[in-house]
């Protein structure tokens, strides 16, 4: 894995962005487990999550 030192501005922040969106995923994911409302709701945040994990991924290894 490439150093975050070695990526440019726009890079970091696509990084930034992805970081940002999974922290307020994962808030909405624990409510929706905690309400179990829509369970189809649990699993599209979760797969959400993934995806902007994978993201960064290929940020980083593009780097």
């Amino acid at each position: 894995m490439q150093s975050v030192m070695s990526l440019n501005k726009k890079q970091k922040k696509q990084i930034d962005v992805a970081r940002q969106k999974i922290q307020k995923l994962r808030q909405r994911l624990t409510g929706a487990k905690a309400q179990m409302d829509d369970p189809q709701e649990v699993k599209n945040l979760e797969q959400e999550i993934a995806a902007q994990e994978e993201l960064i991924k290929k940020v980083q290894e593009e780097s």
